[in-house]
């Protein structure tokens, strides 16, 4: 019989930070209030899920802001500014990480009923080590706990990479990629799971791609809120998810359709 051993989830925006803000607030900060580089939040969005140097690479390709640093800088961008620009993002991040650790409602309950079952809780993200020494004993004590981390660093590359997900199957010894279910709320998440060839699923309520806080989210009228998540579930589906939630608490009932497919 085959069936689902493992899940690795994403942390944030998946399972902490409702919406994803901690690194959102950090890259506005960097590019609009200290380069006077004005981006939109889609912008600064857009990339998320990437190891952060990378995300910083990633906006600066934008034709629109590449655009902008040249007409500011009378030049283009190169990679020393890159890194000046990372230090920075790091000293706003870790100022406010600790702040953005809350395990997002029905988190917490629908792990606990994955270890019931007897699944493995892996996770992956694109925060480094370091920022990860404040978010993981943070979101302990609120509850949340995973049974292994993995950061990209010292791998070949973080996200779309497969690489953490692999390290996460051989730290975990599961032996197939069809044992795995990898959840997250960016599009480089859903990649990362497809290139890593494992069930990549997509879960929008919290999530980078919606980017509502809570409070957004209760007040947002029922037909709006109905076409975002149309829109997010429609990204992800493109970028390759073969399912997407609408809250992680459908996890464990998406587990058992799955169990049942793999043995029908």
């Amino acid at each position: 019989m085959q069936e689902i051993k493992c899940v690795i989830l994403d942390w944030a925006g998946t399972a902490v930070d409702y919406g994803c803000f901690a690194p959102l607030e950090a890259f506005v900060k960097v590019f609009s209030a200290e380069r006077g580089i004005d981006i939109t939040l889609r912008q600064a969005r857009e990339p998320m899920g990437l190891p952060k140097i990378d995300h910083i690479r990633a906006i600066l390709a934008m034709d629109d802001v590449s655009a902008k640093f040249r007409a500011r800088y009378g030049r283009d961008w190169t990679e020393d500014d890159v890194r000046t620009m990372y230090q920075s993002f790091e000293k706003h991040l870790f100022a406010s990480l600790s702040s953005y650790a809350t395990p997002i409602p029905g988190v917490i309950d629908t792990v606990a009923e994955l270890r019931r079952r007897g699944l493995a809780v892996g996770s992956t993200t694109g925060y480094t080590s370091a920022m990860m020494d404040v978010v993981r004993p943070e979101a302990a004590r609120q509850g949340y706990t995973v049974d292994n981390l993995v950061t990209p660093d010292g791998l070949p590359a973080g996200r779309p990479a497969p690489y953490m997900i692999f390290k996460n199957m051989a730290d975990l010894a599961v032996p197939s990629v069809r044992q795995v279910v990898k959840v997250g709320d960016t599009i480089a998440d859903i990649r990362e799971g497809v290139n890593a060839g494992v069930w990549s699923v997509g879960v929008v309520t919290g999530s980078n791609e919606m980017g509502l806080t809570q409070e957004e989210y209760a007040a947002c009228p029922a037909d709006e809120l109905a076409r975002m998540k149309r829109e997010v579930a429609d990204r992800m589906t493109a970028a390759g998810a073969c399912h997407v939630l609408d809250t992680l608490s459908e996890l464990p009932a998406y587990i058992d359709e799955l169990n049942r497919r793999m043995n029908a």
